[in-house]
């Protein structure tokens, strides 16, 4: 299969995952609006997400996956059974004692995440956030372990569960939204329930396709054995620095959630909102990507290849600015259309759309840049480089502080999303120029005339968005509901038309970004 099938293949799983995460967050809008305990919930929700990120999906994947590949390629079968084996118990062990910590400390953990909550008049909202972080924190054991047999499966050229699995969380929460949130005292509580029923589902899925390749890692009593495996120690030594790197990621995170629970009750929620907008190109795009690179990076250098390793990292990044260029220019021409189509109903009212719709303007100024990130970090991570990816973070993570202290005066929770695209565009500046510099990527030919070709599409894309800006009134078409949602579909139709059908007229065609994987 080729590297753009592959893509493909977990784009349009993605897509449907975002769909119904849509639908998700549609529905918890209308059914809980932008008040103080929404925000209670996603700073609960958050805490075992930033856990999860930095536990499993980040750096775990990041340590995990490049070894496991060369123990693939250089070891027996059964050498590659014991590492997983290994590997799995001492996950699990790690990640039992970390929710025991975290349920028993809760009220700590959220202090920390949101210490705007603490103030007399929010007392009730701390104490949901608390209870629903306890609710909630077994999540990143579920996740972790969904993470290991991701990278299992992904090594194995099985791409499609794993992309699958997130619509099982969308689904729990939105059952538990419907079903289960109206018999509580405090209805918001079910969507914690149902975020650990997710949870739990999608490891059950993940676990049985790792069956099906006769992959399950086998759990034994005798854990010393797995703490003594010297690959199990070198991915550890590797996971301290891709940890320390991730947390900084996230440690900013954390930094503006705090923030926002100092400003405008609601902010929380506007934010979160807008992330959930962000998260369509990046999930799509990026996550696609850096998936489908990752193992191909690490099989060039494993095989030696330069210019193999520098042609794939070349590849990524003209299919990022060709997709991603019109995916920025149509978050901050058409945010309002998108917001108050997605959102404004029920509770979430027209001040809301108008908050949300500023987040996401200012976000869409760094998705070139988060895009960017997730093909070149791997350019590192394929050579069991994580150090430089993470001293580039933690200058970032100062950088974005010294934007909050500019930008949020000003733009209040826009100022926040502002400052994360910006740090966002520095580190990807940043990788792109120490690859560079290092002679691990190497331009390929023709990129100036790339460039001029995607200037006409962009200007067309950009004037259909202009014209349905200047015509239409996407609050006031919330009297018709079906129509806005026609409206906003024939847009995003036109958009593509025009974008794509210029692009064509200009030379560019699918056969230019299509690769076969190794």
């Amino acid at each position: 299969m080729g590297l753009l099938r592959s893509a493909a293949t977990i784009s349009s799983l993605t897509l449907f995952s975002r769909i119904t995460g849509l639908l998700r967050d549609i529905l918890i809008a209308s059914s809980f609006g932008a008040g103080p305990l929404t925000d209670a919930f996603w700073v609960a929700f958050r805490i075992p997400n930033l856990l999860r990120r930095l536990f499993g999906e980040g750096a775990f994947s990041q340590a995990f996956v490049p070894i496991l590949g060369e123990v693939r390629t250089q070891r027996s079968q059964e050498a590659v059974r014991q590492l997983l084996d290994h590997v799995a118990q001492v996950l699990t062990l790690v990640l039992i004692l970390v929710t025991v910590v975290g349920i028993v400390g809760a009220p700590w953990v959220v202090t920390a995440m949101a210490s705007g909550m603490r103030a007399a008049a929010r007392q009730g909202d701390f104490d949901a956030a608390v209870w629903m972080t306890r609710m909630m924190f077994p999540y990143i054991l579920c996740m972790s372990l969904v993470a290991l047999a991701s990278g299992i499966l992904n090594t194995w050229s099985r791409f499609a569960v794993p992309a699958f699995t997130p619509v099982l969380l969308n689904f729990s929460m939105i059952g538990a939204s419907l079903y289960l949130s109206p018999h509580l005292d405090t209805p918001i509580y079910g969507l914690a329930i149902g975020v650990m029923v997710g949870g739990i589902l999608q490891l059950l899925v993940q676990w049985i396709a790792l069956g099906r390749l006769s992959l399950l890692p086998r759990y034994s009593r005798h854990a010393s054995k797995a703490w003594r495996d010297p690959t199990v120690r070198r991915i550890m030594r590797q996971m301290l620095p891709a940890i320390l790197g991730v947390s900084v990621a996230q440690l900013s995170l954390l930094i503006n959630t705090n923030i926002a629970t100092w400003l405008t009750p609601g902010s929380v929620t506007w934010l979160s909102f807008a992330d959930r907008l962000m998260e369509f190109p990046t999930a799509l795009l990026g996550v696609a990507l850096g998936t489908v690179l990752l193992p191909s990076l690490s099989a060039a250098h494993a095989s030696q290849d330069h210019d193999r390793y520098s042609s794939l990292l070349d590849w990524g990044l003209r299919l990022v600015l060709t997709l991603g260029l019109p995916a920025a220019l149509g978050l901050a021409m058409l945010s309002d259309g998108l917001v108050a189509t997605l959102f404004n109903y029920g509770a979430f009212n027209p001040h809301d759309v108008a908050q949300t719709r500023l987040a996401v303007m200012a976000y869409s100024v760094g998705l070139l840049g988060l895009l960017a990130i997730k093909i070149l970090a791997p350019g590192f991570y394929a050579k069991q480089d994580i150090r430089t990816p993470v001293r580039i973070a933690i200058f970032v993570l100062v950088l974005t502080q010294v934007f909050n202290l500019i930008f949020v005066p000003l733009y209040a929770h826009a100022g926040l999303a502002l400052s994360i695209g910006l740090g966002a565009s520095v580190n990807a500046l940043s990788l792109a120029v120490l690859l560079y510099r290092r002679k691990l990527y190497v331009p390929r030919a023709g990129w100036g005339i790339f460039l001029l070709r995607l200037a006409p599409a962009l200007a067309a894309l950009a004037g259909v968005l202009y014209q349905a800006g200047a015509h239409l009134d996407w609050i006031a078409l919330g009297a018709h509901p079906a129509t806005r949602v026609m409206w906003l579909l024939i847009v995003l139709g036109a958009g593509m038309l025009a974008y794509f059908s210029t692009l064509f007229l200009f030379g560019f065609r699918p056969s230019d970004f299509t690769r076969r994987r190794t």
